[in-house]
């Protein structure tokens, strides 16, 4: 194999999305895939490539140091590209140590695993990648600047904390030791395989069982969306091309209020189901707000553009309407998912191991 390559978090949204992307598009590369298969991952979303002859699947904890050297030392790892995150800020609020746990500590120890393997050699193709998120600037106003890769952190939530204090983690990393790193941060991300608690799978599912729809406050809280494949081929051509040290920002340029959101998914999935376009609004349902929710969120991703010659290859109706389909025509997907029944399979799998 031309490369070996460690994916975290990959039975996850995102994840298996870049474990896809990278084990069809490189068959010369070793992919193996660390996931601890919590709620979130799911080896269901890998079942089209999990029997590829480059793909290789480890269950574990990526805070385990003497697990994640063993995989360094046994799959000869040269590039990281790491996912594997706590990422709901509803759930980071009831439980903010599991964040720092998994967030910050998870990322310290593969940083380390990283240097350990890698210390004395020549940077060559080596590489950490780490995937963050826009929510580490905090908010913006309507009308301010979008977030570019100088502006200020000032997290707001939990998750974003701990978010932000991995990505410090990364660039101590780098600049302490040498560690040849690079980092993204991303916004939004929708499409197949995303777990129904995130706003656009849950708003597809309630509207086709006629459940209301919960939104935040007013639903005048602003998003940029970016469809997830977009995402994956974003992190290829950052991973691969990206300059040491740097950081660049992923966004679909692509902003939408979230009761916008709503309504437009009320809409497409109303004509999917054969119901009049619109007909679901009677769903919507305001809910008190979350603590500390941020009014606004927007990427400047002029950086990665220029450098990269990159942008994003979905429209945002196109691939909403994409997602609704998918969502409709995988129907055991969703059952499996909202009903636990893949998270008590996995337990009893690994029940002995």
């Amino acid at each position: 194999m031309k490369r070996h390559i460690l994916i975290t978090g990959g039975a996850g949204f995102i994840g298996s999305h870049v474990v896809r992307h990278f084990v069809r598009k490189y068959a010369d590369y070793k992919v193996v895939n660390l996931d601890l298969l919590t709620y979130a991952g799911n080896l269901a979303n890998l079942c089209d490539v999990e029997n590829c002859p480059n793909y290789c699947f480890v269950r574990g904890d990526i805070g385990d140091l003497e697990l994640v050297r063993t995989i360094f030392r046994e799959h000869s790892i040269d590039g990281v590209i790491h996912l594997a995150a706590e990422s709901h800020v509803d759930r980071s609020i009831r439980d903010p140590f599991l964040f720092a746990r998994t967030n910050i500590i998870g990322t310290l120890t593969l940083l380390q695993a990283a240097r350990e393997a890698w210390e004395g050699l020549p940077p060559g193709e080596r590489r950490f990648h780490h995937v963050s998120t826009d929510e580490v600037y905090g908010a913006l106003q309507p009308g301010e600047a979008a977030f570019c890769e100088t502006t200020r952190y000032d997290p707001h939530s939990p998750y974003s904390a701990s978010k932000a204090g991995s990505d410090h983690f990364v660039r101590a990393y780098h600049d302490t030791y040498g560690l040849p790193v690079v980092l993204t941060n991303c916004s939004n991300n929708y499409g197949p395989y995303q777990f129904p608690e995130k706003l656009i799978p849950l708003c597809i599912r309630n509207i086709c069982l006629n459940k209301p729809l919960p939104i935040y406050g007013k639903g005048e809280n602003v998003r940029d969306w970016l469809h997830v494949e977009d995402h994956a081929e974003a992190i290829d051509e950052v991973f691969h091309r990206g300059r040491d040290g740097e950081s660049y920002n992923i966004g679909g340029i692509n902003e939408w209020k979230n009761i916008d959101v709503v309504k437009l998914l009320i809409r497409i999935t109303d004509e999917e189901l054969g119901r009049a376009p619109g007909s679901s609004e009677k769903l919507i349902t305001y809910v008190t707000d979350r603590a500390g929710h941020d009014l606004r969120y927007a990427i400047n991703a002029e950086k990665f553009r220029k450098e990269l010659s990159w942008s994003p290859k979905h429209s945002f109706e196109t691939g909403l309407r994409s997602t609704v389909r998918w969502y409709l025509t995988h129907e055991q997907w969703v059952k499996n998912v909202t009903s636990g029944a893949y998270e008590r399979y996995y337990a009893e799998m690994y029940a002995d191991k």
